[in-house]
């Protein structure tokens, strides 16, 4: 930091070069950040992850298979929650340890939804439809509507499941990007002076 004495003793701080080029860095960070749309990308992943834990509980009133003893769209549903609020805090705070914890929350939300993927799949191949088996007035056992429904829930939660596995990819990309172009002031969590101030060491 440059310092300048003047004739009547006052000492006056100058502004700092380093410490201007710093605000304006982290000023072009927040712009960048912004610019990859995190709280869009975040609101996609809260609303799916609403969706995903709302939509599965009718398989609790249905047949219970790997899927619904695994618990596998709630604690997906909540990984997706998860990594979707730190998205949006993100936006509103932009810095490198928020980054640091958004970009974490996106790899294991992305990590977590391909292993639900895997396991509706595998749930889906081992629970085929069952044949309709006839009753009176020509409507189909109980049986048979209930792996339907069970199979449909199923369905959409891997669809809905792999939307959340793109939109946590894009979001990963964009925030490692982002990390590794400032990686180098990564270790600054201060703001930095940037207006010129005075001290008078008579008073």
């Amino acid at each position: 930091m440059a310092v300048a004495v003047s004739r009547d003793l006052k000492v006056h701080m100058l502004e700092d070069v380093n410490a201007t080029k710093l605000v304006d860095r982290q000023q072009a960070l927040r712009a960048a950040i912004q610019k990859g749309e995190p709280k869009c990308l975040g609101v996609t992943q809260l609303m799916l992850g609403l969706m995903v834990m709302s939509y599965s509980i009718p398989l609790h009133l249905t047949e219970v298979t790997e899927v619904v003893r695994l618990l596998v769209p709630w604690w997906s549903g909540l990984a997706f929650l998860t990594a979707g609020i730190s998205g949006i805090i993100l936006d509103k705070h932009c810095n490198m340890k928020i980054l640091g914890t958004c970009l974490m929350t996106s790899v294991v939300s992305a990590v977590l939804s391909v292993v639900a993927v895997v396991l509706y799949s595998v749930d889906l191949i081992r629970n085929p439809e069952v044949p309709c088996v006839k009753l009176p007035y020509d409507s189909c056992d109980d049986q048979y509507y209930a792996v339907k429904l069970s199979r449909g829930v199923k369905w959409s939660l891997c669809v809905f499941t792999l939307a959340e596995t793109v939109v946590s990819l894009v979001l990963c990309g964009l925030l490692f990007k982002r990390r590794h172009s400032f990686a180098q002031y990564n270790m600054l969590t201060q703001a930095v002076p940037s207006s010129t101030q005075s001290t008078d060491p008579l008073n």
